[in-house]
């Protein structure tokens, strides 16, 4: 099965039912369905075929998703870009990728205007909100087109996106996904369409990452309506939840800490939301017991992957957060809930390796590998990075530090290159983190390591503290020496009004050491 069948089988089963909610406009899934053929017929008529690159620069809009589907029905492969990105970043992956056809949003317009010129493969560029200079328009393009259904061979295996990760060293690399990356594991997490059973899904995550991209096939996959959002913004999501009766939603950490904390939160009535699934970035564990207590309805899922892994590869069950049982259970629940990304789904292998490659046993730090058919075969067009990205043994070094405990959960400290090495010691920053995150006056906190002559390295923690409260660096170091042997305390604190994050509320450690990484005055 691929993406497409997903759309054909919704249509058929539920023509009329609301396809995409977009700032009050509505659009059935026959209505989507129709303007999709055509501008899949239009960009045929334009030359694009199959394994033609078509680009995507723009927040979340429906024209996202219809240029997606369009392109995929033939043959084509979507290449979303990350808006924020800079010109010579977007000018880097625009080219590497070889982008044959891009729609850009009007935000953007100027910006590539300006670099058309070191554009060469570029055929043409579509402008989907409004006439400008001499580009096509995206509505043109669909009243070309005819609505009749397009019907193409395609192959499970073929690639449906090529999408750029959001590397902090070096330029983008891109991984080729294809229609099996997203359809196993939907196959095996979602209930198809059903004609009686309704309902919503508010999607926030930009589609330029693959928790967006998975997100908007699941809905669609189980004849959900899509509540789409240009950007997240706290007021329109508890909005959008009460006004459209959302029973699903995906967030990143700073997206529920921003909705649990806005001060008319209780204003609003939130009672449809079911299912929240959150992932991307460490959960602080008051934030999610803060949620769980305020959400009493709603289940929640901690979903971790990366967009080489063809996104979720661990979860973090609904019962895993409920904390019952005998007190040795509860603790057990409570441990997992503060620190663990759950257990390894069915259709993925997950082993913790030492630095020579070797399986480690329970509870022993190592790097998290993981094998099975959803994990690239390979970096678009770079062996070199591709070889690099895996063991001798084929399995996909995800870079990340964690262990396992006897139960099969695992638990992340961090990624490879941030851990601190202090004396000899390994020191996870997350681990640090974990306890700053627990002092009452802290909202966020990173540690980072900074060069020490007599140690080699040293944590510093970069702080910022909740609005009002006020405390000494002193006392910070203090809270930590009782909660942390004594090598992993932090040696000096920094405070500031905000960290470094991207879209996804991942945060930037390479940009803290850049700012903050040198000796104090």
């Amino acid at each position: 099965m691929n993406t497409t069948d997903f759309l054909n089988i919704a249509v058929a089963i539920c023509p009329e039912r609301d396809f995409m909610v977009f700032e009050q406009e509505r659009l059935s899934y026959l209505q989507a369905n129709d303007r999709i053929n055509k501008l899949a017929n239009a960009l045929m008529g334009m030359g694009v075929s199959q394994e033609n690159r078509i680009g995507m620069l723009s927040v979340n809009c429906p024209q996202y998703i219809e240029a997606y589907f369009a392109a995929a029905k033939i043959g084509g492969i979507f290449v979303p870009l990350n808006f924020r990105a800079r010109a010579d970043e977007l000018t880097y992956m625009i080219n590497a990728s070889e982008i044959k056809v891009l729609f850009v949003g009007e935000r953007y317009l100027d910006m590539v205007q300006e670099m058309l010129p070191n554009l060469p493969k570029l055929e043409k560029v579509i402008s989907i909100d409004r006439p400008f200079e001499d580009m096509l328009t995206y509505e043109d393009l669909i009243a070309s087109g005819s609505d009749e259904e397009v019907f193409l061979e395609l192959d499970d295996d073929d690639t449906t996106i090529l999408m750029f990760t959001s590397g902090t060293t070096g330029r983008p690399k891109a991984v080729p996904m294809t229609h099996t990356t997203f359809t196993m594991y939907i196959l095996d997490n979602v209930d198809p369409a059903d004609p009686e059973n309704e309902e919503k899904n508010l999607l926030t995550v930009p589609m330029y990452h693959v928790a967006g991209i998975q997100g908007m096939l699941a809905a669609v996959y189980g004849g959900r309506t899509l509540v789409l959002m240009r950007q997240f913004e706290v007021k329109e999501w508890l909005e959008a939840v009460q006004n459209e009766g959302a029973n699903r939603a995906m967030l990143v950490p700073t997206m529920l800490k921003q909705i649990i904390d806005f001060p008319a939160f209780s204003d609003y009535d939130l009672s449809n939301l079911q299912v929240i699934t959150y992932g991307a970035a460490a959960m602080p564990f008051e934030v999610i017991k803060k949620a769980i207590d305020v959400f009493p309805g709603a289940s929640f899922i901690n979903a971790f992957g990366q967009t080489e892994t063809g996104s979720t590869i661990t979860i973090l069950s609904p019962e895993d957060h409920v904390i019952e049982g005998s007190e040795k259970e509860q603790k057990k629940k409570l441990r997992r809930l503060s620190s663990s990304i759950g257990k390894a789904l069915p259709d993925v292998e997950i082993r913790i390796i030492d630095e020579n490659g070797n399986p480690v046993g329970p509870n022993e730090v190592g790097e998290i590998v993981a094998q099975g058919p959803r994990i690239m075969s390979g970096y678009w067009q770079d062996e070199e990075k591709t070889a690099q990205a895996f063991t001798p043994d084929g399995w996909l070094r995800t870079s990340d530090m964690g262990w396992m405990d006897e139960d099969g959960y695992i638990y992340l400290s961090g990624r490879a290159d941030d851990m601190i090495i202090r004396g000899g010691e390994n020191i996870s920053p997350k681990e640090v983190e974990q306890v700053l995150f627990s002092h009452p006056k802290i909202e966020e906190a990173a540690v980072i390591g900074v060069p020490d002559e007599e140690w080699g390295q040293k944590p510093r923690a970069i702080v910022v503290l909740t609005e009002g409260e006020t405390v000494t660096k002193e006392e910070i170091i203090e809270f930590c020496r009782s909660r942390l042997a004594s090598f992993k305390r932090p040696r000096s604190v920094i405070f500031v009004d905000s960290l470094p994050r991207s879209a996804l509320g991942k945060l930037s450690r390479k940009q803290l050491v850049e700012e903050y990484g040198g000796p104090l005055p």
